[in-house]
Formats: C-alpha cells, sequence, structure tokens
C-alpha cells in the first residue's frame, strides 16, 4: 500500500435533511407545526445513503423513449430506471403532490412546501410531475365537473405507474404542454387547433416543443379553439382503454434536470376536455402557472440548502495550512455569505407557502400579498440559485468538479427553475403587469415590509418606491431584485438572529459589499451565522 486516504470529508450520510433552523421555524410560524412529525422523518429518509443512491441511480439512467414495441405498434411510452420510481414513489406517498388540495386542515400548503423543499434535496429532476399535479388542481377548480372527476385521483396518495385508462388506477398524475417552437413564452402565437366535437370534447392537433413528464396520466394544454386561445384537459389513455393522439416524437436532451423526461409532441385529433371558459385560455392556466412558480421558488431554495450543507461539511473536514477549511477567515465569510443567501431564501419561500395556504382559503390580503410577493421572488431567489450552485462548488475545490461529489448535478440543475414557468424577463414583467393591473397588491407588499421596525429596511423600502416611481418596461429586473430583497430583509429582521439579520441588511440592503460571496464586511459576527447553518 503506497498511501493512507487522509483529509479527505466522510460521506455526508445519516443526517435529518429537514434539520434546518430556518426551515422548522418557517413550519411553526406559518401554522403547520403539527406536520413536524412527518417532516423529521421525510428528512432522515433524505439524508440517508438509500435515497441518496436512488438519486444517483436516477440520473445515472435517464429516461428512454420507447415509440414502438417489438412488432410495430405505436407505444409512445417513457421507460424509467426504478429508482426513479422509488422516488417518486416517497414524494407521492407524502402528499407534496395534490393532498393538500383536498385537505381542511390550515397549514396543508405549508407543510407540503416544507416536505418538498426537503425531498428536493435528494433529486431534483422528480419534482417536476410532483409540482405540475400540485398546479393543476388550481386550474381544474375553474371547471367544477372536472374537479369532482379527477381531483380525487390526483390528490391520492398512491403511485400507479402505467398507461391505463385512469378509472383503473389508483392515482394519477398531471403534466403541461404550453410552450411551442415559434412562440416560446409568447403563448398567444400558439398553432395548436382545438375543434369542437359533437359531444362536446375537442380534437386537438398540433406541435408542442416542451410537454413536461410525458407520463404523467393528464395534461393542461393551451390550444386554439374557435373562441380563441383555451385550455383543455387531456388524458394519455382514453376512458375505452385505447391511446389518445398523443404522439411523442422525441426527449429532449437537456442541460441538467436529466433524471426527468421532457418531451415534444404532436397531437393528431387528440380527445380534449375544455376547462374553464373558451377563448380564457391564459387566465385559467395562470392558476397552475403561479403555483408552479411557487415550487420554482421552493426548488431553488432547496438547493442553495442543499449546496451549504454540502460545502459545510467538506470545509468542516478539510484541511489546509494548519487548520480546517471552514476555521479559516476567508472560507468563513464565504460559507456566511451562502448561509446568508440559503436563510434569506427559505425564509421567504414559507413564507409565500403560508400566503398561497391562507389566499386558497379565502384570505384576500394574502391573495394580495401573494401575487406581487411571487413574482419579484421567482425572478430574483430563481437567479441566485446558479451562482450560489457554483460557489458552493468551489468550496469543495476539485472534489467538488467531480461527478462523484454530486455537486455538478445541483450546478446543472440550478438554471432550470430561473427558466421554467417564465424565464427572467417574463418574470419581471410579469411584476409590473401584477402590479399596474392590481396596485392594491403592491400596498399590501409593502404593509409586509413595514412589519419590521427597522430604520435599514425602511430606508429601502422608500429607494424601492423610488424606483417603482420612475421604472419604465427595461427596469423590470431592477424592481423585481430591489423588492424582493428589502421583504427578504423584512422577515429575516423579524425571525432570524440578529446576527443574521444584521449581515443580510449591510450586505444586501446597505451595499457593504462586493461582487462575489465571500465579500461580507468586516464586524458582523459570521460564526454565528455559520454556526446556525451547520
Amino acid at each position: 500500500m503506497t498511501h493512507d486516504v487522509i483529509n479527505q470529508a466522510p460521506p455526508l450520510i445519516g443526517h435529518d435533511v429537514s434539520s434546518d433552523p430556518a426551515l422548522l421555524d418557517g413550519l411553526d410560524r406559518e401554522g403547520a407545526d403539527w406536520a413536524t412529525g412527518e417532516l423529521r422523518q421525510l428528512g432522515l429518509l433524505a439524508g440517508s445513503a438509500k435515497a441518496q443512491e436512488w438519486a444517483r441511480l436516477a440520473n445515472d439512467n435517464p429516461p428512454v423513449l420507447r415509440t414502438h414495441d417489438r412488432y410495430g405498434h405505436r407505444i409512445d411510452e417513457v421507460e424509467f430506471h426504478p429508482a426513479w420510481h422509488d422516488l417518486m414513489a416517497v414524494a407521492v406517498g407524502n402528499g407534496m403532490h395534490a393532498s393538500p388540495w383536498t385537505s381542511a386542515r390550515p397549514g396543508a400548503h405549508v407543510a407540503r412546501a416544507a416536505k418538498f423543499f426537503t425531498w428536493s434535496q435528494v433529486e431534483a429532476g422528480h419534482g417536476c410531475p410532483i409540482s405540475m399535479t400540485y398546479a393543476a388542481v388550481a386550474a381544474l377548480r375553474h371547471s367544477p365537473d372536472l374537479r369532482s372527476e379527477w381531483e380525487p385521483q390526483l390528490a391520492s396518495r398512491t403511485y400507479d405507474f402505467g398507461l391505463r385508462p385512469a378509472h383503473d388506477k389508483r392515482g394519477v398524475l398531471a403534466g403541461m404542454a404550453m410552450t411551442e417552437k415559434q412562440g416560446g413564452s409568447d403563448v398567444r402565437a400558439n398553432t395548436t387547433r382545438a375543434e369542437r366535437l359533437a359531444d362536446g370534447t375537442f380534437a386537438l392537433t398540433g406541435h408542442k416543443w416542451f410537454n413536461s413528464a410525458p407520463m404523467c396520466d393528464v395534461f393542461l394544454v393551451l390550444a386554439q379553439a374557435p373562441g380563441g386561445l383555451s385550455c383543455f384537459l387531456l388524458p394519455r389513455v382514453l376512458p375505452d382503454g385505447s391511446r389518445n393522439a398523443m404522439r411523442l416524437l422525441r426527449l429532449k436532451d437537456k442541460l441538467g434536470n436529466r433524471s426527468n423526461a421532457s418531451a415534444e409532441v404532436e397531437y393528431d385529433g387528440a380527445i380534449a376536455h375544455l376547462v374553464g371558459e373558451e377563448g380564457r385560455g391564459i387566465r385559467t392556466i395562470i392558476e397552475m402557472v403561479n403555483m408552479t412558480r411557487l415550487d420554482c421558488v421552493i426548488g431553488s431554495a432547496a438547493g442553495m440548502r442543499y449546496g451549504l450543507v454540502q460545502a459545510i461539511h467538506h470545509t468542516t473536514h478539510r484541511k489546509a495550512f494548519g487548520k480546517a477549511l471552514i476555521d479559516q477567515p476567508l472560507m468563513r465569510n464565504v460559507l456566511a455569505d451562502l448561509a446568508l443567501e440559503s436563510e434569506a431564501a427559505t425564509t421567504l419561500m414559507m413564507r409565500l407557502a403560508g400566503a398561497t395556504d391562507r389566499a386558497v382559503r379565502g384570505d384576500a390580503a394574502e391573495g394580495l400579498f401573494r401575487r406581487t410577493a411571487l413574482a419579484a421572488s421567482k425572478y430574483w431567489i430563481c437567479k441566485r440559485a446558479p451562482v450560489h450552485a457554483a460557489e458552493a462548488l468551489e468550496c469543495l475545490g476539485g472534489n467538488g468538479y467531480v461527478e462523484e461529489s454530486q455537486m455538478p448535478r445541483l450546478f446543472r440543475d440550478s438554471p432550470l427553475n430561473g427558466i421554467w414557468e417564465g424565464s427572467g424577463n417574463v418574470a419581471a414583467l410579469d411584476l409590473v403587469r401584477a402590479l399596474t393591473k392590481e396596485p392594491e397588491g403592491l400596498e399590501a407588499f409593502f404593509a409586509e415590509v413595514a412589519l419590521a421596525d427597522d430604520r435599514r429596511v425602511g430606508d429601502a423600502s422608500e429607494r424601492a418606491r423610488k424606483t417603482l416611481a420612475s421604472a419604465g418596461e427595461g427596469d423590470a429586473r431592477r424592481l423585481a431584485e430591489e423588492l424582493t430583497l428589502v421583504l427578504q430583509a423584512s422577515l429575516l429582521v423579524r425571525h432570524a438572529p440578529a446576527a443574521v439579520a444584521d449581515a443580510f441588511c449591510a450586505s444586501r440592503l446597505a451595499g457593504e459589499w462586493g461582487r462575489a460571496f465571500g465579500t461580507l464586511p468586516a464586524g458582523l459576527d459570521l460564526e454565528a451565522i455559520v454556526e446556525r447553518a451547520t
């Protein structure tokens, strides 16, 4: 033997992934402390070697498209590694898909957000069909008959994979298809046609550039009906057991999100049901979009927490120049900075989950706040995820650059939420539209910010108002950034330890910060910040 293996961090396994003060405090504060036991059990599973192996296998063995069987029959199926199904079964079994919609318990959407945050740190790709199923129910509420037919199975906690008629399954999942190659985010440019049939259903013909999770049982689809762009519910399998005319042309070869299948599809007279009013498709499907935008924020926050924990674990066990990396002043600055970004994102996403829960239950004020806060947060939190992932990876040095560390997977996955459900410009412009159409939402937003009786937050709030007063369309990104930062600061001042709030205000609000992580000013309690995140 030529050498002993020393100065390497041990595997990070056997820990509780949900053991995050910002997460647990938010769970209690937003009315879902009753779910703490379930969350902690899920956290232990998430930290197990078994779950981490599922994640590795699901990404090392990506889905495969099978267009035909051995005899030449068209089947249009996607084959997944068994590890994918293990991940999905846990997510569905813990109600991360649509269960909150059938629960009368206050805080159900908050509990679901905390679980989604925790389990997403195991593997992000399978969260796509889970998120869309959660969001689809919101859109179906525009059509009570469809809702009563589909909601019980969508909310079922049984994962039942395979293409069969819905009435033969113990649980179903939902996907979505809006984007077409000639329009992208401009969905009004869609050319998929919807022809009304004698029985009241529609036949859809067209091409979708991105169809998320094509092995789901039912999809929400936008198409041009005689009355204008409309929203439809399209099942993969018809009640008589025949396959609907939805052809899978190819799977997208993506940068990240590799465990999940994203397909290019064609409809050739596929049978679908109108959801909501004909010609009001965007208004109908926007309910689904807003729910998936919440999950974009949750997923990005989860990625930040995962990267932070990996960085702290590695630097705790790795030594250089005579002491642990975590005790080196410059590395401690980097870790504290990463911790600030992570805690601010987690605290904000739990507040948004609480607002969602209360808005769903009829709280109009919370609905107004959520409309503005979610649009701004979708832009900024998702923008921060890739740069956070890159810095966390760098904390592991060369060890973080190899696939075995799983940090490259985190880095590849990190841009997705910034693109999904509207890339940066779309999200920022949506904020401007929200403020124009519902100015009372802005006042609800600033009323929330003002709950922090703090001069630093007050000054930043005034600066944001000045930006708003003179902002044009070209300033939408800057406005979204300022609004999100002042909201995060307000939340941290009210709910986080002083060390965290002071450092966030000094760096993100007062400008005592460089242009990269690890540039926090002197005089802050960095040790307390890192200790809280450990």
